[in-house]
This record gives structure tokens, sequence and C-alpha cells, in this order.
């Protein structure tokens, strides 16, 4: 049985992340977190982070961004007894939309949610596996405020802080949790 006393969870649950070289394109150290899905334990251990940081803090909705922030954001809502909010890209979603676009390193991307998707006045967590520029986040963070929510945190599992996303949530003055950094493109 492994020993999990004294447990720095943040180095454990890093060390489940697989760093794929070269991918999607020449240069990028890609941070997949599908080994740390597929392991019960550190899946578990890995929304318990997230559970207990939102638990008593009043969280009207969980929203997350489209693709991976589903996984996390839909479990986290479902743990905390709250609605979710997939916030997808462009085109993807059957009802009313309203929009945000935001700059991608060449050209532009749009991200978008129902209309009815959350009232004013509720409190949301926003969700993703990771952030990196910070543009997706941040397009999310305005849609969700442009509803009237309150954003009670910005949250993914990593940050790449070379990317400068982070610090651009922060600069902001958006609340920003994340779980474990890597260094390095």
């Amino acid at each position: 049985m492994e020993n999990l006393s004294n447990l720095d969870y943040a180095s454990y649950l890093k060390g489940w992340i697989r760093t794929v070289p070269n991918w999607p394109h020449d240069g990028v150290m890609f941070r997949d977190i599908t080994p740390l899905l597929q392991n019960p334990k550190t899946f578990r251990m890995l929304i318990d982070v997230f559970v207990h940081r939102y638990m008593g803090e009043n969280i009207d909705m969980v929203a997350g961004l489209d693709a991976r922030g589903f996984i996390i954001g839909s479990v986290l809502a479902y743990e905390l007894n709250v609605g979710f909010i997939p916030i997808r890209k462009k085109g993807k979603l059957p009802y009313t939309t309203v929009e945000e676009e935001y700059e991608l390193e060449y050209g532009n991307a749009t991200v978008e949610m129902h209309t009815d998707a959350c009232k004013p006045g509720e409190r949301v967590v926003l969700v993703d596996d990771l952030i990196a520029t910070g543009g997706t986040m941040m397009a999310g963070y305005k849609l969700l405020q442009r509803m009237g929510a309150e954003v009670v945190e910005t949250a993914a599992i990593i940050e790449l802080p070379e990317l400068g996303g982070g610090q651009l949530m922060r600069d902001a003055q958006v609340p920003l949790f994340t779980v474990c950094t890597f260094d390095g493109l």
C-alpha cells in the first residue's frame, strides 16, 4: 500500500501528468492530464482538492471551458451539488448564445454559452485543465460577468507561467487557483 501521510498533493498529482514533447507542434511540451484521470486514486484526489476548496463557499454553478474543463467542471459541480455551465467553442451550442472573442497567437477564436446558463448574482467557479496564455480563461470570465454572474474564482489543474496567462488574470484582479505549475514551453 502506498504511504500518503504528509503528502504534498500538488507534487503527487503533478507526477501523474505526462509531458509529450513536440505535440501538437515542434517545440511544444504538451501537458497531458489523461494519466491523472485514468488512475482512480489521483482522479479522486484531484477532484477532492477542488471540492474542499469550494465547499462552504456558497457556489451556485460551476462553468467549464471546452473541452477538458468539462471533465473537471462537471464532476466538481456534481460533488458540490450545483449546476454545470458548458462554455464551448463557437457553433457548438444549439440555443441562443452570447459570445466572446479572444486572441490566439495567430488569429482569433470565440467561445460562447447559452444566454440562460446563469442568472445575475449567481456565484460561479470557472474551471479548465490548464492556463497558458489566459485567452480562453479570460474570455470565459468575461462571458460570465456579462451575464451578471459573480465569478468567485477561476481554476485550473496546471499553470504554464512562461506563457503569462496566470499573470494576465492576476493583473486583471481575477482570482486564480491552480494545483501545479510546469516551467518550460
